[in-house]
């Protein structure tokens, strides 16, 4: 936020100004973790769960903040601090005055799955034409998006925001901050029906964003969920995926046992080929996503397809490896029922025995249950050899099955039996939701020595 100066932060939120000798100094990021602050910066002190920001202030100014944002002045501080009733409602109002002063295009990235990997790839794409902020790792929720937008500094000329949700009204904050001037929906599917409640749900919270859409805006939605292709709004729609009814549409796909996926994807009479250094059918979507967002930016042929074969994954999200013993998908980021069965979809389609290491999908309200055991009735149609799980809802994801599913109490157990279960020349899928933990069992499989 280099162009904002403490005092238009303070007009921005209504706050007082404390401790401050030059109200015109400028600002830099916004940042919540003290340990990360660099001269300049804005020190937003939350009250959290498990510790309160304000005991930080003191060290976040020492270290060069410019000034602290916070609910109180703590006995040890006597720098400059902005006063204000709530930090998170000052956040949201300061990153939206300085969201107001920049004339850059914001590509805004939502939907049940893949958000993070369409930014990724997004990214990939428009950097070989632009210099571009993106969201860092998956900071996509009502503090991340006010830090990603106060990271936008002169010399950038395009940003690209993943936002997250789970409840109604959240998008509405997002999107307010951040103005979006190009959409980008991935799938909506079956994700925080605790909170939302059925897909209807889903949809309604996910395109609140388009209030916030300028007319002249760009809907870039995927055209094969049943949902989105039916998306009327007053900006341009373009449609993405495999049937006849997208603009931008993907064939001649090709899944390769080394871990890559191919596809050709054609426009307007155009057709560029998508060489994607990572596994699955969902990577097809995401070349798809990043090559309309290309095509709309008026990016050519070449620079959509050295962007598509830039794309690196991140985390544990689909990663491939070949070991010694095995070969390990690893996507045990998260989880919902779509995401599950592209995974299952994408592990069918590989030579030799085909092994699925299963845990929970969570948030799925009360018909979770049936939910798992589906999923398991669905690898037993796709022939996926075992079906091992753990977790509640694991079991009913081992019963959906039937013979060729085996439910664990708990991790231990389940990595404990792997050894003798497991054999070599297996293709290992590890999928659950984040909150399950799966990361460790990911690893088991890793390091195997099979004889």
């Amino acid at each position: 936020m280099r162009t904002m100066t403490l005092q238009a932060a303070c007009d921005a939120c209504g706050g007082k100004l404390i401790g401050c000798e030059d109200p015109a100094r400028t600002i830099g990021r916004a940042v919540i973790d003290s340990r990360t602050i660099e001269e300049g910066d804005l020190f937003a002190a939350y009250r959290g769960e498990k510790t309160d920001g304000h005991r930080f202030i003191r060290s976040a100014l020492e270290k060069g903040a410019v000034c602290a944002l916070a609910e109180y002045v703590p006995e040890d501080v006597s720098g400059p601090v902005l006063l204000v009733p709530d930090v998170q409602r000052a956040l949201e109002q300061i990153c939206t005055a300085y969201r107001a002063t920049l004339e850059i295009p914001v590509v805004g990235i939502t939907g049940s799955v893949g958000k993070t990997t369409a930014k990724e790839m997004i990214a990939a794409v428009l950097s070989q034409r632009f210099h571009l902020l993106k969201t860092e790792g998956n900071h996509n929720n009502q503090i991340g998006v006010p830090m990603t937008i106060s990271r936008i500094e002169r010399e950038h000329e395009l940003a690209v925001v993943e936002m997250g949700i789970s409840g109604f009204g959240e998008m509405t904050a997002l999107a307010k901050i951040a103005r979006p001037t190009i959409a980008v929906f991935t799938v909506i599917g079956r994700a925080h029906l605790e909170f939302l409640h059925d897909l209807d749900g889903v949809f309604r919270a996910k395109t609140e964003m388009l209030a916030f859409l300028p007319e002249d805006g760009i809907v870039i939605c995927n055209g094969d969920d049943e949902k989105l292709k039916e998306l009327r709004c007053p900006q341009r729609v373009i449609r993405f995926g495999t049937s006849e009814n997208c603009e931008v549409r993907a064939f001649d796909i090709a899944l390769l046992p080394e871990g890559r996926t191919r596809c050709r994807i054609e426009f307007a009479g155009r057709t560029v080929q998508a060489d994607v250094p990572a596994f699955g059918r969902q990577m097809v979507y995401a070349a798809l996503e990043g090559a309309a967002v290309g095509f709309a930016l008026g990016l050519s042929d070449a620079e959509i397809e050295a962007g598509i074969r830039s794309f690196t994954t991140v985390g544990r999200r689909n990663s491939v490896t070949h070991t010694d013993s095995l070969t390990l998908i690893d996507d045990c980021y998260n989880a919902n029922p779509e995401s599950m069965r592209c995974a299952v979809d994408s592990l069918a389609k590989l030579a030799g025995r085909r092994v699925c290491l299963l845990a929970d999908m969570l948030e799925m309200g009360p018909d979770a249950p049936r939910m798992h055991r589906e999923l398991g009735e669905y690898c037993k149609k796709k022939k996926i050899d075992l079906v091992l799980t753990c977790g509640e809802n694991g079991r009913e994801i081992a019963e959906g099955a039937g013979e060729r599913g085996r439910w664990f109490s708990d991790k231990g157990q389940l990595m404990s039996a792997l050894p003798e279960i497991l054999k070599k020349g297996d293709t290992v899928l590890v999928k659950a939701s984040l909150g399950m933990q799966m990361g460790p069992v990911a690893d088991a499989v890793k390091e195997l020595k099979l004889p």
